[in-house]
C-alpha cells in the first residue's frame, strides 16, 4: 500500500502539472503513454515488439493519435488518416501469407485491435484537452471517485458479486456506489472549476462516465485472465501497468464525445 501511495503522487506530480501546462508536452506525454500501453497489450499476446508484427501496430497508433488540428498535415498530400490506417492493415494481412500463417489472422486481428482500442482512448484524451482542461479534470475526479466509492462502498457493504468470472472482488453495491460517488463529485465540481454545462447534463455524464469507466475496468480484467497475468506492465510500482491505470479513460473519454457531453 505504501509503494502504492508513493507512485500515484510521483505520477500525478508528474502528469497533472503537464495537462495543465498543455502543448506540446502534453502531446509528447500522452504518445509516451499510449505507446508503453501498447507495448503493454501487444506483450500479453506474445507479440515481438522488434518485428513488423508490433511495427505497424504502433505506427497505426501513432497516426491514431494525431490531433484533429493537425490531419491536414496528411491531407496535403492527398489522403487521410483513415486510408493509410486501411492500407497499414492490408499490409498486415498480406504478412500472414509471407509468414506461411506463423503470424495468423487471429495475430493479426489483435494487433490492430489493441491499436484501435489504445489509440483512440488516448486520442480522445487529447481532444478533450484541446475541448479545456477542466474537462480533462472533470472526467479523471469522476473516475477517480468511480474506482475511490466502488472499492469503499464494495468492502464495507459488498455481499453480492458483480462479475466473479472476471474481477471475483468486484460487489454490486460497489459498482452503484461507485455511480453515486461520480454524481457527488459533478455535483460539486462547478463550485470549484467553472464549466459551461448545465447541472442535469454534468450529473447524467457523470452517471455515463461511471457506468463506462467500470466496464473499462472489467474489459482490462477480462484481457488479462485471458492471457493469465495479474497486470499488464510494472511501470508504476504498487498500480501495474499503464493499461491497468488507464483501462477506465480507455472507455470514459472516447464515450463523453460519442455522446456529446462535451
Amino acid at each position: 500500500m505504501k509503494q502504492r501511495f508513493i507512485t500515484g503522487v510521483i505520477a500525478a506530480a508528474i502528469f497533472l502539472p503537464i495537462v495543465l501546462y498543455g502543448g506540446w508536452p502534453f502531446l509528447i506525454l500522452t504518445y509516451l503513454m499510449a505507446s508503453v500501453g501498447l507495448y503493454e497489450a501487444l506483450k500479453m499476446k506474445k507479440i515481438r515488439l522488434l518485428s513488423l508484427e508490433s511495427v505497424i501496430p504502433f505506427i497505426m497508433l501513432w497516426l491514431l493519435l494525431i490531433p484533429n488540428r493537425y490531419e491536414n498535415l496528411i491531407e496535403k498530400w492527398g489522403y487521410h488518416k483513415l486510408e493509410l490506417l486501411l492500407f497499414l492493415v492490408l499490409i498486415y494481412l498480406m504478412y500472414t501469407v509471407v509468414t506461411k500463417n506463423r503470424f495468423t489472422f487471429d495475430d493479426a486481428a489483435f494487433g490492430v485491435l489493441s491499436a484501435l482500442y489504445v489509440g483512440f482512448g488516448f486520442y480522445y484524451l487529447i481532444e478533450t484537452r484541446n475541448a479545456g482542461v477542466a474537462y480533462v479534470f472533470l472526467a479523471l475526479f469522476i473516475i477517480w471517485a468511480t474506482d475511490i466509492g466502488a472499492y469503499l462502498i464494495g468492502r464495507s457493504f459488498g455481499k453480492k458479486k458483480l462479475w466473479p468470472e472476471i474481477s471475483p472482488k468486484k460487489t454490486v453495491e460497489g459498482f452503484f456506489g461507485g455511480i453515486l460517488s461520480a454524481c457527488v463529485v459533478a455535483f460539486v465540481f462547478p463550485f470549484s472549476i467553472h464549466l459551461e454545462v448545465p447541472l442535469a447534463k454534468l450529473l447524467i455524464a457523470a452517471l455515463v462516465m461511471a457506468v463506462f469507466g467500470q466496464i473499462g475496468d472489467l474489459v482490462e480484467s477480462a484481457l488479462k485472465r485471458h492471457y493469465n497475468i495479474k497486470d499488464s506492465g510494472n511501470i508504476l510500482p504498487g498500480h501495474g501497468g499503464i493499461l491497468d491505470r488507464c483501462d477506465s479513460w480507455l472507455f470514459v473519454l472516447p464515450l463523453i464525445h460519442i455522446f456529446h457531453i462535451i
